[in-house]
């Protein structure tokens, strides 16, 4: 009887992998996979679900609506990571050799930094849309890189850029004090270079206070705010922090108009518990929120009215799921844009994908197109260019919703073109590495 089981155990197995051989197969001929790392556990939580329900959404939407991408159909899978980087490069090593793998998010600039060297050995582009390694924008030094719409130091320059015009001119910014409130992480240590620069250029007092992860305890680094009393506070936080932060300024009375966070401490879950002590706090905006545009209105229509939204209705169309829904479509049309030159209708490889992002060429019509009239800015990358648009706008709570309160400010390029370029060439010489040959960028 044992033997029995035992051969049909086998046969069994022999079955399963025989029918796990054909499904590779076909996922390799038919599908496009996208591996999604994401933090839905943990002090991140409130911040990345959102997000991670924005990507899944618009790949859903591809499917419904669209049957794809000339016919190639998008799948997924979620690897959980509670933000921590050991966690999302495990995440990496068991998503990253499944057939059709197109890119990864890893939604995390620590998780970033632990895959930049491994991405150029597998192949396999990064989307870092608005966070990651600021030299990265160097696409002769980073080929697999793509920080799209922003970095650390484009949004610290944008800030630095809408507090001297606040104050009638940079030149204005001589004698004041601007204290840096940042998660203790490679995140929040990113915008330090270019704000020194900055500090460099104009004289301002620039004061770094840094909070331990995850942020649920700064009463200490307040304590030196309310002793330093700076002109401005930016802050630059994730998750818990954020709103702890703001809770904190209330506590102690640091007026929150003087605050200006980061495009990642500008959303929802950072100021609805504070509702009204968080009135009249400003942050950097990459994206509108709401369901007016086209592609959210989609959405609703052909995956939540179906019954297959990946989060709450009511939260479609919010700033971090609609940024979400950002950094997936910048990766499919990437897919789109591939297959025009490898072929329609065909699955691309990292490789093929790769370039799709870096010949990326979204102006209004195609965004307007796309369903994303209003939404963002266009996006052109290049081989040189691997982010796309340096463009951001300032949002302010009025203690129940946000609205825009600035134009769009673009980072300023005589600035950060050179910090990029030493920081590319700093990063290369010590990895031992160079700079691609002029005729790569065509490949």
């Amino acid at each position: 009887m044992k033997l029995r089981h035992l051969v049909l155990a086998v046969a069994a197995l022999a079955t399963g992998a025989t029918s796990l051989v054909a499904t590779s197969a076909f996922a390799q001929a038919k599908e496009q996979f996208f591996p999604l790392l994401s933090y839905r556990t943990g002090p991140y939580a409130p911040n990345g679900t959102p997000w991670a329900n924005g990507k899944q959404d618009y790949l859903k939407l591809i499917n419904a609506r669209d049957g794809g991408v000339n016919g190639v159909k998008l799948t997924f899978e979620e690897c959980e990571t509670g933000y921590a980087t050991d966690r999302g490069v495990e995440c990496y090593e068991r998503l990253k050799s499944r057939p059709g793998v197109s890119l990864f998010d890893p939604q995390a600039t620590g998780i970033t930094f632990a895959l930049t060297e491994k991405v150029t050995t597998d192949k396999i582009p990064l989307i870092t849309l608005g966070y990651g390694l600021s030299v990265s924008q160097d696409g002769n030094a980073f080929k697999w890189n793509f920080p799209l719409m922003g970095s650390y130091w484009t949004g610290a320059d944008i800030l630095i850029q809408h507090i001297g015009a606040k104050e009638g001119g940079l030149d204005k910014l001589k004698g004041k004090k601007i204290a840096l409130v940042y998660h203790d992480s490679p995140f929040g240590k990113e915008p330090i270079p270019l704000l020194q620069e900055r500090q460099r250029m104009h004289g301002f007092d620039l004061q770094l206070i840094p909070v331990t992860a995850p942020g649920v305890e700064q009463k200490a680094a307040w304590l030196q705010v309310r002793q330093s009393r700076p002109d401005y506070v930016l802050l630059w936080g994730w998750g818990v922090m954020n709103s702890t932060a703001l809770k904190e300024a209330q506590a102690t009375g640091y007026p929150r108009e003087k605050m200006y966070g980061v495009w990642w401490a500008g959303a929802e879950p950072d100021v609805k518990d504070v509702g009204a002590g968080a009135k009249g706090y400003n942050a950097l905006a990459l994206n509108t929120s709401g369901q007016q545009p086209k592609v959210i209105q989609d959405i609703l229509k052909h995956v939540h009215d179906k019954g297959q939204g990946t989060g709450p209705k009511d939260e479609v169309g919010s700033v971090l799921y609609t940024r979400g829904v950002i950094i997936q479509m910048l990766g499919v049309e990437a897919v789109r844009r591939a297959q025009e030159r490898f072929g329609k209708g065909k699955v691309m490889t990292g490789e093929q994908v790769r370039w799709g992002l870096e010949n990326l060429a979204l102006d209004q019509k195609k965004l307007d197109s796309l369903g994303f009239a209003g939404v963002m800015r266009p996006l052109s990358t290049s081989c040189n260019d691997h982010m796309g648009s340096t463009w951001a706008r300032v949002h302010t709570w009025d203690g129940a919703k946000w609205n825009f309160s600035s134009d769009f400010l673009q980072a300023d390029e005589q600035i950060i073109k050179p910090m990029v370029k030493a920081g590319a060439d700093k990063y290369l010489a010590d990895k031992k590495m160079t700079r691609r040959a002029a005729a790569d960028c065509g490949s």
